[in-house]
């Protein structure tokens, strides 16, 4: 694999030697985790992908890292740092558009994907920034009111793809947040995927089964 330059620091596992045509996958954590939570799932990965796992920008104490800083307020509700929001998706944008560059990897052969604050970038790059990347992959997350407005025209949508699964028993994120967001995503012309399975605010084999072969399922039918 390339020896990337990036903005973040990060983990990288190089796609299969033989594959011709490669994938890449950026993978974002979740608050308060880092860049070795989600690579522990680089090797289960279809052979055609590079993946990514990125650390977040934000520290909040050591080993432990935010996209952008929330408040939970007393009735339930999350006020965002909405100044790191928007420069985390622009600081992420980039950084998937510099290392696919580097990789040789064209837009139409990236996945980014996320858990929980790392899923709402993953959702929110590919609404936001679709010419960026093929598809998201959305694990137990929510789209944020404030990026509603900046979703791109219906016709960006062309091609592009969505994988959003969750926990019924979700307490942290609830499941009718991400049935918020597919209702959303079934309004664009995307290929909507992804399901809630049995557990809560965590992946399970099941899940993690689905996602990795709808994954494959995007190989199978790139142009």
């Amino acid at each position: 694999m390339t020896q990337l330059h990036l903005p973040f620091k990060f983990l990288a596992h190089g796609a299969q030697a033989d594959v011709r045509e490669p994938w890449l996958l950026v993978l974002m954590h979740g608050v308060g985790s880092n860049e070795q939570d989600l690579f522990g799932f680089a090797r289960l990965m279809p052979p055609q992908f590079h993946v990514l796992s990125l650390r977040a920008p934000y520290v909040l104490s050591p080993d432990a890292y935010a996209w952008f800083e929330f408040q939970v307020l007393a009735d339930g509700e999350r006020r965002i740092n909405e100044e790191q929001e928007r420069e985390s998706r622009f600081l992420v944008g980039e950084m998937i558009a510099s290392a696919a560059q580097q990789l040789s990897v064209p837009p139409e052969r990236v996945v980014v994907g996320g858990f929980s604050q790392g899923g709402i970038m993953a959702l929110s790059l590919l609404l936001t920034q679709p010419g960026k990347v093929r598809a998201a992959m959305v694990w137990h997350s929510r789209l944020l009111s404030q990026v509603v407005p900046h979703i791109a025209p219906p016709e960006a949508f062309e091609g592009k793809a969505l994988w959003m699964s969750h926990g019924s028993a979700d307490n942290v994120i609830p499941p009718s947040a991400a049935q918020a967001s597919r209702e959303l995503a079934r309004g664009l012309p995307l290929a909507l995927s992804g399901a809630d399975f049995p557990g809560g605010h965590e992946i399970r084999p099941a899940e993690l089964q689905g996602s990795l072969a709808w994954l494959q399922s995007l190989t199978a039918g790139a142009p």
